[in-house]
Formats: structure tokens, sequence, C-alpha cells
């Protein structure tokens, strides 16, 4: 799958459904047959949203840990907590269960924000906190992460 482009603001109606934005909806055109998968973040107060094929692709790096190292086994606990397989209605909407609105504070306004191969799920407001970045000085981070990577010698990372 190719990335996915995009920031998109939409509302989740009284049920905990969402109305999967047009430009959002042609990009993961190719998964909707397959339908996705829905969790709990590692890092932050938000949903995950993977298409299936992204999905498999990660269980199979997760499928080769060792079970017999607690670490492993707690760890692939914590992950799959909570994961429900979610698919698209004919109506375009995507249904949210309870728990995962719980865990992420959605409450009406969200945002579903590309991540590279999945979309992250925010209640507007903590999406807003996190972008802000008051605790994190974003030059440095990129640095950081980006800033020894030259794969192709062209001066752009």
């Amino acid at each position: 799958m190719n990335s996915i482009i995009g920031t998109y603001e939409c509302k989740v109606d009284a049920k905990g459904r969402l109305m999967i934005p047009s430009a959002l909806k042609k990009q993961l055109s190719a998964s909707l047959q397959d339908g996705f998968v829905l969790k709990r973040s590692v890092f932050q107060p938000c949903l995950e949203l993977y298409p299936m094929t992204e999905w498999n692709q990660m269980m199979q790096k997760i499928n080769k840990l060792n079970r017999f190292v607690k670490k492993n086994n707690d760890f692939i606990r914590r992950f799959t907590a909570g994961v429900k397989v979610v698919e698209v209605d004919d109506q375009g909407r995507l249904l949210i269960p309870k728990d995962l609105m719980a865990f992420s504070k959605i409450s009406k306004d969200i945002v579903l924000s590309s991540a590279v191969n999945i979309v992250e799920v925010w209640d507007k407001d903590l999406y807003e906190k996190a972008i802000a970045g008051d605790d994190i000085d974003f030059a440095d981070l990129a640095e950081d992460v980006m800033g020894g990577v030259n794969d192709d010698d062209n001066g752009i990372s």
C-alpha cells in the first residue's frame, strides 16, 4: 500500500459512527473490501486504523516474537488489547466500538490523521494538544530522528 496522505476533520454520531471523508475513502478504496483493524495506540490517547493488509504485515512481525519470553508475551497482550475488526458500511461509515471510544476520549469532533500506512483517529481537542507539541521541540526531534538518514546520498533524507 502507498502512503496515506491527509488530515481530515469529521464528526462521530451518537452511535459511534463516522463518515469516512471521500478523499480518504479514495485512498483506502483497495482496502474497503478486506476491512480494517482498529486498535488503541501504544504511545498516544488515540486509535489506529490499519488496512487489513497492513495489519497482517504487523502480525507477521509480532508472530516472530518468542512467546516464552515474558516481556514478549506481555507486549503482545497489551498491543492487541481492544483490537477490533471493523468495516466501512454501504453509506461509507465506520463504527467505533464503545470501549475504544472511551479509551480515546472521542466524543463528537474527531480528526483522522494519516500516519504513513495507517490512519490515527483522534478526539479533536486531544489531537490539537498533541500537535501543538508544547513539550517537544520539533526541530530537535526531526534532527534526532531523521538527521543521520541519507540513503540516496542526494542530501535529502
